[in-house]
């Protein structure tokens, strides 16, 4: 079921007046339902996959109980082992199989050795396995670090999970922020639903308006990147980082509403990443669950930037490769990983990598400063250019696109596919980066104006611009359900 489906728009008030009309005297009816609720939002994709969420669910479960009880380091590691074996098992299995099989059979061809990929198996990648395998993970993991102690209830736990609005792409909770919600008795709050239906709003029109309205561009200049110019090039991956920003962050904004449409509050899963002055920025900025769950898992344990720079440098390429290849099982995404490591390194060996922890673009003034601007357009450029490796279909596609603009600079002035004009699309970008910037300070408050007449008109042309752009033979699926 897609956020941006008339089946959501039906599931949504019906589960929503459920929820608060019948279910609100009981804490435990209340999780039940929202944990059937979240298992049908998933099942009507594949209901058959609904058995790996609750594998997932059971064996952390028991996992977390048999850790918190077990009396020595050894016996808490080994257990600790099978929540880490057990889902990376369930995602490599679902997720790469095919590829280290046809990445082995690549590898003994460069020796002369000819072998047939018979070993490929026609897998279907269960949507959503990379964030609730993370998620569960998490829950073990804090247990045993000893930041958190486990629930005995396993339907909170199956709900912390299984809940619909981040389980098919994030953002990636920890159980100390959303399962102890969970177990804490939710009442009815006006201000926080009008919050959410706010988010909601926004979110779809950054996903209607913004990421589909241009994904018919991106994906032709994509798929034809040979026969265009590098100025057509250079605007299809400019449009493509408009595109997934618009898209995932949309994702996000939407599930945070339709959390808080339930009284549950996510964490924030973008913070204007375009407005970033450096790499390390625009890191604490996008998919902040994502990267904040590497730095807490897999950085820190490391050693994270307390070693000596040579192993933090090493920990760093490690962060990015890992990240790349979450992303997907093709070695495009490893080089896009590779390639934030060494824009990243530079910054961190300068000390510049916390600088920008605490503050906004022009945070005292209405307009950035000329420094600041450079600085984003720097930046901007820089993670636009990685986008090449991430939004082709192969490390060869990647090369020959980024060949084309080097033997082919020229300009030439792009047509719309389907014969729209370009310069309403430049002036709809524009006013959207514009308005963007104004909000830039509270990633969760996109109408937060003092007039209601302005607030008004915000809402109204959000909504036309919505109407307007709909378009049903599109494509309407999340970039990062793909993930």
């Amino acid at each position: 079921m897609l956020f941006n489906s008339l089946d959501f728009f039906i599931f949504l008030p019906v589960v929503f007046i459920s929820y608060w009309f019948f279910f609100y005297k009981n804490l435990k009816l209340q999780n039940f339902f929202i944990l059937g609720a979240s298992y049908l939002f998933y099942g009507m994709w594949d209901w058959r996959f609904l058995f790996l969420i609750l594998a997932s669910t059971t064996v952390d479960y028991f996992v977390g109980q048999y850790i918190y009880s077990s009396d020595s380091h050894k016996q808490r590691k080994r257990w600790l082992w099978v929540s880490v074996i057990f889902n990376i098992g369930l995602l490599g299995f679902f997720k790469y199989y095919n590829f280290f099989v046809d990445s082995w059979v690549d590898f003994i061809d460069i020796f002369g050795y000819k072998l047939q990929s018979s070993w490929t198996l026609q897998i279907i990648l269960p949507v959503g396995i990379s964030f609730y395998t993370f998620q569960t993970m998490s829950y073990s993991l804090d247990i045993y670090y000893k930041r958190l102690a486990p629930t005995k209830d396993f339907i909170s736990f199956a709900t912390f999970v299984g809940f619909f609005p981040q389980l098919v792409a994030g953002p990636i909770e920890r159980a100390s922020n959303l399962l102890s919600q969970i177990t804490t008795k939710r009442s009815f709050n006006y201000i926080q639903c009008t919050e959410g239906l706010k988010l909601i709003i926004w979110g779809l029109f950054k996903k209607v308006v913004i990421a589909d309205s241009i994904a018919p561009i991106v994906d032709d200049i994509f798929a034809n990147y040979g026969s265009y110019p590098a100025s057509t090039l250079i605007l299809g991956v400019t449009l493509f980082s408009f595109q997934v920003y618009g898209d995932f962050s949309g994702y996000s904004d939407i599930a945070i509403g339709t959390a808080k449409l339930f009284g549950i509050e996510l964490m924030s899963n973008f913070k204007f990443p375009s407005f970033s002055r450096n790499v390390a920025e625009y890191w604490q900025r996008w998919h902040v669950s994502l990267s904040t769950w590497f730095r807490h898992y897999v950085y820190i344990p490391l050693g994270g930037s307390r070693v000596s720079k040579l192993k933090s440098v090493r920990n760093i390429c490690i962060i990015f490769l890992v990240s790349g290849f979450w992303h997907g099982a093709n070695w495009t995404f490893i080089a896009w990983g590779a390639i934030h490591a060494l824009l990243y390194i530079p910054v961190f060996l300068m000390g510049r990598n916390r600088i920008y922890m605490n503050n906004v673009v022009a945070e005292n003034s209405w307009f950035p400063s000329i420094k600041e601007i450079l600085q984003i357009l720097l930046t901007f450029s820089l993670v636009t250019f990685s986008r090449v490796f991430f939004r082709s279909e192969s490390i060869t596609d990647a090369f020959g696109f980024l060949k084309q603009i080097y033997n082919n600079f020229s300009f030439e002035i792009y047509e719309h596919p389907l014969g729209y004009r370009m310069i309403d699309y430049f002036i709809l970008l524009g006013l959207f980066v514009l308005y963007e910037f104004r909000i830039r300070r509270d990633e969760r408050s996109p109408f937060k104006f003092k007039s209601r007449v302005v607030r008004f008109i915000a809402y109204t042309l959000v909504i036309l611009g919505m109407l307007l752009f709909f378009d049903d033979n599109i494509d309407r699926s999340f970039i990062y359900f793909q993930f």
